[in-house]
């Protein structure tokens, strides 16, 4: 009996049978510090929630892989989904584009991180506030 129950174990093993679903990769690019012009920081890609644990993760300036990079070891979550940091020193210059390429599956995507202008942040500040108090009238007293 103890060998049958081996032998079946040993065929799911074989036939490639996994606990997780293929996942895609939720990403997530930030900074450590908010995004200035000329001021030190540091370029972060998190990427979460995808299985199988096969992924490339490159950080890039203008196109170009950034050379000096960190990376977390690959950890699982309790339904064997992965995630991975990877992070990079680097000081922002306006007209520069920052980007994390992501491989996963055979499918590579591109996550563009950027600093906004003075004028664009006044513009986003405003739209958050118009739709925070849209949401206001909204609510029943």
């Amino acid at each position: 009996m103890g060998t049958l129950v081996w032998l079946v174990v040993g065929a799911l093993c074989l036939a490639g049978v996994s606990v997780a679903k293929d996942s895609p990769p939720k990403v997530q690019v930030y900074t450590r510090a908010p995004g200035d012009f000329g001021k030190p920081n540091t370029f972060i890609c998190h990427v979460s929630g995808f299985h199988p644990p096969e992924i490339s993760i490159e950080l890039l300036r203008n196109g170009v892989k950034i050379a000096k990079t960190n990376q977390t070891d690959l950890a699982f979550d309790e339904h064997w989904h992965y995630h991975l940091t990877k992070h990079a020193a680097f000081t922002p210059y306006k007209g520069e584009e920052f980007a994390c390429r992501v491989t996963h599956m055979g499918t590579t995507k591109m996550f563009i991180w950027g600093v906004l202008s003075g004028m664009e942040k006044t513009r986003m500040s405003l739209n958050h506030l118009q739709c925070w108090v849209s949401l206001q009238k909204l609510q029943p007293y």
